[in-house]
């Protein structure tokens, strides 16, 4: 049975923009935010993507006092999530029973890394252990603007986000709340970095999704919420609805800790369902918002799943992680309001850096960006480590 939820309101920042307006016109005129680290204070030197923003610069748009301690994952979650309430035009006064769910692995990581040596050597900074953990960070973004019932933090690395979707769909249908405002959030960290370069999937060019020289990925920070509702509380609201979220699958391969498996069998289950429960056909389908880390092993696995659900004609691909990065636990909802932005403006983001046809993959990315694409079901990708992949399934109205 197809879902009955809708989105109302979307709200996003990564290293493209700061909100849905500067990250649609940098999708269209292929504006990657890949670029030097500027924030992240690292002896390293890779391409990253951060939000060109300050603590200090967000903390002001926000209204928040300058002593006050919010981590920089916590306010780039508060400034995407009064885009989404405003678009929406949610009300906070407890008219209806809202729930917060925000997927993120990181929580406020980066203030226990700059104050660790602090922590050993004296009760100075002792404040910023608080934060550290991915509940207490959600806690404070719902905090920030209150008026929840129900707040909840997945975290199931870089399907986070997109399994939020999951619960806040659940969390409507089953009554336990009315409106649901989910999404991710997740700044770059040193453990971001050093993990990742430990595991040698970062390449120190700029990404290349699906290219056959792809060398790994690039990190990117960002967040990225959405309004969700069912018809009956749109309709009592007039509320007017961006598109439907039609359908979603959860699938976990568990192959191996931080590898898909080759034939993609996780993400063949996730896709597979996703469409099912959209009471869709794999043909239905116009675009795919690829997974699309560049790693060697992601690419050649998410291919493989594309092929054995679609065929040798897949609908259009892309990866718009060589726009904003990797944002991890963020990707699920930043890429779900990049699809949403694409379906509402009638176009496809290009796949950026592609040079070489992957060997025995029969389709090649979008390589410029489509305009004047009628879009009426996009198929966004998320998988995690250890297995776990998430599908969703948008549609318009």
């Amino acid at each position: 049975m197809a879902l009955d939820i809708f989105i109302t309101g979307l709200g996003i920042v990564s290293g493209i923009g700061v909100g849905i307006e500067e990250t649609a016109t940098s999708l269209r005129h292929k504006k990657s935010g890949i670029g030097k680290i500027k924030y992240l204070n690292t002896i390293h030197d890779l391409p990253c993507a951060e939000v060109n923003l300050s603590e200090t610069q967000m903390k002001q748009m926000l209204g928040i006092k300058e002593c006050e301690n919010v981590n920089r994952t916590a306010l780039m979650a508060m400034l995407a999530t009064r885009e989404a309430i405003a678009q929406a035009k949610l009300p906070l006064d407890g008219t209806y029973k809202l729930a917060f769910i925000n997927g993120t692995t990181v929580g406020g990581m980066e203030k226990s890394e700059l104050y660790y040596f602090d922590f050993l050597a004296n009760d100075t900074r002792n404040e910023y252990i608080e934060g550290h953990d991915c509940g207490a960070c959600t806690e404070k973004i719902a905090d920030f603007f209150g008026g929840f019932s129900y707040v909840s933090t997945p975290s199931t690395a870089c399907s986070s986000a997109a399994n939020a979707f999951i619960l806040g769909a659940n969390l409507i249908e089953t009554g336990i709340v009315d409106i649901a405002i989910v999404g991710g959030s997740e700044c770059i960290t040193k453990f971001h970095l050093n993990g990742f370069k430990t595991l040698l999937i970062l390449d120190s060019e700029p990404c290349r999704p699906f290219d056959q020289t792809r060398a790994g990925l690039n990190l990117g920070e960002g967040a990225a919420f959405l309004v969700l509702e069912s018809k009956k509380v749109m309709d009592e609201r007039k509320a007017k609805p961006l598109c439907k979220l039609s359908g979603y699958g959860n699938a976990c391969d568990a192959f191996h800790q931080t590898a898909s498996s080759p034939d993609g069998q996780g993400a063949y289950l996730a896709m597979n369902a996703a469409i099912k429960m959209s009471e869709l056909q794999p043909v239905d389908i116009d675009y795919i918002n690829a997974h699309g880390t560049g790693t060697p092993n992601n690419d050649e696995s998410e291919s493989q799943a594309i092929l054995r659900v679609f065929g040798n004609n897949p609908p259009k691909v892309s990866s718009t992680k060589s726009y904003t990065g990797h944002t991890t636990s963020a990707s699920g909802s930043i890429e779900a309001v990049i699809s949403i932005i694409a379906m509402q403006q009638n176009f496809i983001p290009a796949n950026l850096n592609f040079k070489q046809q992957m060997e025995n993959i029969p389709f090649t990315p979008v390589l410029d960006v489509i305009e004047n694409m009628n879009l009426q079901h996009i198929l966004s990708n998320s998988f995690g480590f250890g297995g776990n992949n998430t599908s969703l399934v948008f549609s318009k109205i």
